[in-house]
Order: C-alpha cells, then sequence, then structure tokens
C-alpha cells in the first residue's frame, strides 16, 4: 500500500517534533464526539486514508500523525434532534514517545511547511474488522490497548504498535465493502464497524463508531 504523506517538524526548545498528515484534506471525512461515544463518518477514500495511517502509526513510533477532521460537513445523519456534537481532529501515536496532549497547540501552531512523502506499507494484518487473539485481548496483563485524551479539539488515540497493527482493518473493511453495502441496500446504507469495549482493545478510551457514508452535507 501506498501513501503520500508531508512530514513537518515544530520545535520547542530543544525539542523537536516530527509530525505526518495526508499528503491531501481527506474531504470526506468527520470524526464527532456523540459524548458517550466518537463517531468517525468515513467515504471510501477517507476510510482507506486512515487504515493507512493507522499503520503509519504501528510503524512510526517517534511520531505524531496528525489527521485534520474538525472542518469536515458532517453528513445528514450525524446530525440528531439534539444537534452535532462537537468536531475533532485525530492524532494517533504510539505510547513510548509520551507525548503530552497539552503541548499539541504549540506544536501545531510551529510546523514548517512540510515534506512530501510516499510511505510504503504493508496490507494490515487484520482486514476483516474482527476482534484479534480475543482470550489475550482480554486477559488482565495485556497491554496493548488504546487510550484517549481530548485537548485543543483534537482526539488522541494513543497505543502499542501491535494494536495499531490489528485494528487498521476496521478502516479497510469500511473501505471495501461500505459502498456495495449501501448500493444492495438504498433505503438503509448504514454500513458501520467500531472499536468496542467488548474487543478487548480498548483500556481508558470510549468506543470509537467507524461508519461509511456516501451522501454528505454541503
Amino acid at each position: 500500500m501506498k501513501l503520500q504523506v508531508v512530514v513537518h517538524r515544530a520545535r520547542l526548545g530543544a525539542e523537536e517534533f516530527r509530525v505526518v498528515r495526508p499528503a491531501r484534506p481527506l474531504a470526506r471525512a468527520v470524526l464527532v464526539d456523540h459524548d458517550r461515544y466518537l463517531n468517525a463518518y468515513l467515504d471510501q477514500d477517507a476510510a482507506r486514508t486512515i487504515a493507512g495511517l493507522w499503520m503509519l502509526a504501528a510503524r512510526s513510533p517517534r511520531s505524531l500523525v496528525h489527521v485534520p477532521m474538525r472542518a469536515g460537513h458532517p453528513p445528514d445523519r450525524a446530525v440528531p434532534d439534539g444537534g452535532v456534537g462537537p468536531r475533532l481532529d485525530l492524532v494517533l501515536l504510539h505510547h513510548s514517545l509520551q507525548f503530552a496532549p497539552s503541548r499539541w497547540k504549540q506544536v501545531r501552531g510551529r510546523l514548517d511547511p512540510g515534506r512530501p512523502q510516499t510511505a510504503s506499507l504493508p496490507v494490515a494484518e487484520q482486514d476483516d474488522g474482527a476482534p484479534v487473539g480475543h482470550a489475550a485481548r482480554h486477559h488482565q496483563e495485556n497491554r496493548d490497548l488504546f487510550h484517549q485524551h481530548l485537548h485543543a479539539e483534537t482526539l488522541f488515540m494513543t497505543g502499542s504498535a501491535r494494536v495499531f497493527r490489528e485494528t487498521a482493518g476496521r478502516f479497510l473493511e469500511v473501505a471495501r465493502r461500505g459502498p456495495g453495502y449501501a448500493e444492495a441496500h438504498p433505503t438503509s446504507r448504514h454500513f458501520c464497524t467500531e472499536l468496542h469495549p467488548a474487543d478487548g482493545v480498548l483500556g481508558n478510551a470510549r468506543e470509537v463508531h467507524i461508519e461509511y457514508c456516501d451522501q454528505w452535507a454541503s
């Protein structure tokens, strides 16, 4: 899998941070905070790109993988009677980086113009959305878990290389199966998967619902 990205640098005092972003804005992708859970609404291209960025986070433990999403317009069905929740950007990072989310606003404000690169990535280990190693996942010593923080209108997903690798397939499933499902079910076009507490991949983290959308608000 080839992924076009831009690699930025930001310096805070003696420290330098490496931030990777997709080369092209994700035109149809939005991450909404629905209080009890988070919902990523994605078209096929965005779901495929985020799968690649998920894999990139697994192999780039010294990088912050930034996915700008909060400027997007949510699809009509993302707006319930009570209105749409806050829209968020997304940052993926390896737990060994020990990055404090409170520093993100400074880092984001000091990024250089960046350099385009092409990342060559393997196919995700798990491409059908099914939980991996269920018994091991629910063992009390399992440390391959996602943890979340919210800061500066950004959701931080912190995890191990393994948990990023093993869950990238959730996004590939949406990219591969979503369009066909929507076409075959025109009156009920909802196709989704999730990062669910029962999967054994979430530590201090809320459920993330991942939904394919082909009908978007203008």
